[in-house]
């Protein structure tokens, strides 16, 4: 439930309609799956300090007290509260909290009732349990509660909210027709309303029972730093305070569980501080029961509204016995009496993520730069429609290739990209907001705008807004107040560029820049249609921060280092030009791991490297080659790194490198880890001390290897494509494409060859008629449009295993928009004229324009093929490399 003090802006009247979000709303679904908790039998330790059995015949007021009033709960609810008989009394051993229609003329269309236990049974920490028949009906909206007694840390919900359980639209119809059972446990917290955040996990009962049927038993156990919940004994959702992650110089640099959080003033200072800790769940809290009809969750899901045949003989809410216990262990912080069960702690499971703002990296005070957006998607920004309920498309220009498109219908709303956790639906993606201060003198926030359709109203004006750390600081200005006075022209591109000391002189912290939007002026946009492309914030010039641990020669700061081993690493001279003087490690009868390192006591020059400015692109990246494998069959080869005195270490198997190599002894191999996946796994980057590469801790004698070309550094960009040009596969498949078998079931792959290809597509064909090759995302096509003239299709290919039957042909098939058109050639009809030569790799060319002669529409191609001849291929196994669509 929400305290009742506050009424629904327009934004949260929308969000709460088309998200749920509001006490309970829009929580996951669980499945039931009751492992032996029997919730009759409690941990001895908990002691039962409080309860109410309803076993008398009427209210106890010593424990409980009615709030009378209209207001509506905050929620916009459609009942009055009273403390009249008829809508809260005793009977039979239960309470019952009755909702009734209200008489013709009353201030509400309904009564009910709302108890709490302030001042009367007020707790902090313990196991809070209610066994009760929940009512049902489109409009019901039952709730086991608590909020603060004292509001510690201000006003709702900067002091909590607890909800035990919800349930709204009991038996209404869900959008599949099944009637709505759910359940629901939520916290609330956060900023002051309207920017409050809550977080929590619906649950169903198991056999498809529904609450509103019989009786169930619904507790959480509350203790410091850790709320769980309940029902009939079964732990279904946990919460916790959030635990920050912070770097070898006590910064705070993420979040290593994203929980609850507190923000309030310090009396002390009088600075707004935001609080990771138990607050405001460390304070006591007093109980509630209550039913409410209607309000912004429940007439906006299921069946809408409020459906007045339910309450026509009034809705009833059954509690059979209300119980407190506290953990006799230790009652300060409610710990040792957890009622738990394998797998709770499991993110997958029962443990909710909480809306805890992250903490912004601080500024390593390197200059860097972020691209936005240029025709790829950043999975950190995605596009955004703060409130129109549109969809950011990305849409083909023809000179461009993708850019995004927005529109704005008559719902008022604001578009461009954001970066906060809430708003990132990639997988891939996670909050990283910006810190802009290093380029601060020659930067700026730049893009590229194309009004496709002007709003309908022509007094509209068009707007720039940037915003930092969760809105903590804002600039909004007219888009014409660009140093330039750059305007948006229908149907033209123009570039923008806002300079960054310009948007630090208007009052924008530039350490955390999150929003970036570009729209008409609020409530004037209808109708706008219009299209963002380069969007970066950027200077010229921007060095990135990298480390050259070993190449050609030993860095004196960074020494070749034996562990363990007694044994000392060499400079030796390899037998590859390539690699000249490298670094050769062995292993002998003692244990030990080797590597480079620079502490002191290793001898090193205490220089630990300082890697958070290139988190999100760089990499560790290193070549080894064994020159005697170990005795050990078993050994597996791995890499470490540690960093800060080894505070945090992170260890991987080579194969579990970028390349997925394993090494194999007389090769060269390379192996490339990236930083954002070794910070992920728990490495502070900010003080990198320590690199090692070995075979496993005590399997390692006889083994001898080497070590070259060892950096942490920012690979180099690649260079920007011409348009029209695509990679297809070169290591590795292209953005939106992917290997694909059309029809034979198996699976193409990637593999190591020579070492002038490295990794290269693998395709195998069974006994199964199918064709092979490399197939575009569902709704992408690559537009060759721009390089018709001079551009081509090439790949080189190798036969490693011929067809069995010797009359297949080797076949080049290319499709466009769907299949819409198709061109269909033999290899022999390349410019190369030649057919597949058996173990060799052989180069394949075919001019646009010749396809496009042939009938190929060249702006929407979406397959490239090769193969051989339809049901001739079983046997067939051959690999492509450097597959492109490229100007020549």
């Amino acid at each position: 439930m929400k305290h009742a003090a506050t009424k629904l802006s327009w934004l949260a009247t929308a969000i709460a309609a088309a998200t749920l979000a509001g006490c309970g709303g829009g929580s996951a679904e669980t499945e039931s799956d009751f492992t032996a908790i029997d919730p009759s039998e409690p941990v001895s330790d908990w002691e039962l300090v409080w309860s109410d059995e309803f076993d008398g015949e009427s209210i106890d007021s010593s424990k409980w007290t009615h709030e009378v009033n209209c207001e509506g709960g905050g929620n916009n609810e459609k009942q009055c509260y009273t403390d009249s008989a008829d809508n809260s009394f005793v009977e039979d051993g239960s309470l019952h909290i009755v909702a009734l229609p209200a008489e013709e003329g009353a201030a509400k269309p309904y009564t009910s009732a709302r108890l709490n236990t302030r001042y009367k049974g007020d707790f902090k920490y313990g196991r809070f349990e209610m066994r009760a028949k929940l009512p049902s009906g489109q409009g019901s909206w039952p709730a086991f509660w608590m909020l603060p007694t004292d509001y510690v840390y201000g006003g709702w919900p900067k002091s909590g909210e607890i909800d035990i359980v919800e349930a709204v639209n009991l038996k209404a119809d869900t959008q599949d027709g099944t009637p709505e059972s759910h359940v629901h446990g939520t916290l609330h917290y956060g900023r002051d309303w309207p920017n409050n955040v809550n977080s929590g996990k619906a649950y169903q009962l198991p056999d498809g029972q529904n609450p509103a049927d019989d009786f169930h038993t619904y507790a959480i156990e509350w203790q410091e730093g850790e709320i769980r919940w309940y029902v009939d004994g079964y732990l279904y959702a946990t919460q916790r305070q959030s635990e920050v992650r912070y770097n070898s110089k006590d910064e705070a640099v993420g979040l290593a569980h994203r929980g609850w959080f507190a923000e309030y003033f310090e009396q002390g200072s009088g600075e707004l501080v935001t609080h990771y800790d138990s607050a405001p769940f460390d304070q006591e809290f007093h109980l509630l029961l209550n039913l409410a009809v209607g309000g912004d969750w429940p007439e906006n899901v299921n069946e809408l509204g409020i459906n007045p045949e339910a309450f026509a003989n009034g809705q009833t809410y059954e509690i059979d016995y209300v119980r407190v216990y506290q953990c006799a262990v230790d009652f300060d912080t409610g710990k040792g009496c957890e009622t738990v069960r394998p797998g709770y702690e499991d993110t997958e499971d029962a443990l909710v993520e909480g809306e805890a703002p992250i903490p912004s990296p601080p500024s390593s005070g390197i200059p860097q730069n972020l691209t936005i957006f240029d025709g790829t998607q950043n999975p950190d920004w995605p596009a955004w429609d703060c409130c129109g309920g549109s969809t950011p498309t990305l849409i083909a220009d023809p000179d461009r290739g993708d850019v995004y498109e927005f529109y704005v219908n008559d719902a008022p709303t604001v578009n461009g990209f954001i970066t906060r956790q809430e708003f990132i639906t990639d997988p891939e993606g996670q909050a990283s907001p910006f810190d802009a201060s290093p380029i601060v003198e020659n930067g700026s926030v730049s893009f590229d705008m194309k009004v496709v359709s002007a709003p309908s109203n022509p007094d509209s004006t068009w707007m720039f807004k940037v915003e930092s750390n969760n809105a903590t600081t804002a600039v909004e200005m007219p888009l014409a107040n660009n140093p330039d006075g750059t305007t948006p022209v229908v149907g033209e591109w123009v570039s923008v560029d806002f300079p960054l000391q310009m948007l630090a002189d208007a009052g924008l912290d530039l350490s955390a820049i999150d929003v970036i939007m570009v729209f008409p002026a609020w409530d004037t946009g209808s109708g706008a249609v219009y299209q963002l492309d380069n969007v970066q914030i950027a200077q010229d010039e921007v060095s990135f921060p990298s480390l050259t641990v070993f190449e050609d020669e030993e860095n004196l700061n960074w020494p070749m280092w034996d562990c363990c081993g007694g044994s000392t690493p060499v400079e030796v001279m390899d037998e590859d030009t390539e690699h000249g003087i490298v670094a050769e490690f062995s292993v002998g009868a003692t244990a030990t791991v080797n590597g480079f390192n620079t502490r002191p006591d290793a001898g090193g020059g205490n220089t630990p490297f300082d890697a958070s400015a290139i988190i999100e692109e760089g990499v560790i990246q290193f070549d080894v080659k064994v020159t005697s494998a170990p005795a050990n069959p078993e050994s597996s080869w791995l890499f470490k790194v540690e960093s800060d005195n080894a505070a945090t270490a992170v260890e991987l198997p080579l194969a579990d490198s970028q390349e997925g190599a394993t090494p194999v002894t007389g090769e060269w191999q390379t192996y490339t880890y990236a930083l954002s996946d070794l910070v992920a796994a728990g490495l502070d980057p900010s003080a990198i001390d320590v690199l090692m590469i070995f075979p496993a801790w005590g399997t390692g004698e006889g083994a001898v290897y080497r070590v070259d070309n060892v950096k942490i550094h920012y690979p180099d960009a690649p260079a920007p494509s011409t348009p029209g040009e695509v990679v297809l596969f070169d290591e590795t498949s292209a953005d939106q494409w992917s290997l694909w078998d059309c029809c034979g079931g198996s699976t193409p792959t990637e593999e190591q060859d020579d070492d002038e290809h490295g990794t290269v597509a693998q395709f195998i064909i069974g006994a199964t008629p199918t064709v092979m090759g490399f197939f575009a995302d569902d709704g992408v096509y690559h537009d060759a449009s721009a390089i018709l003239e001079n551009g081509v299709v090439q790949f080189e290919m190798k036969v490693v295993s011929a067809p069995g039957n010797p009359e297949a042909q080797w076949l080049f098939k290319i499709e466009s928009g769907d299949a819409a058109t198709a061109v269909e050639l033999p290899l022999s009809a390349s410019l190369e004229g030649e057919a597949p030569v058996t173990g060799q790799w052989q180069t394949y060319t075919y001019t646009l324009q010749s396809l496009f002669d042939a009938g190929l529409d060249i702006s929407s191609i979406d397959v490239v093929m090769v193969f051989p001849s339809w049901d001739m291929g079983d046997g067939a196994v051959y690999r492509i490399d450097n597959a492109v669509i490229a100007a020549q």
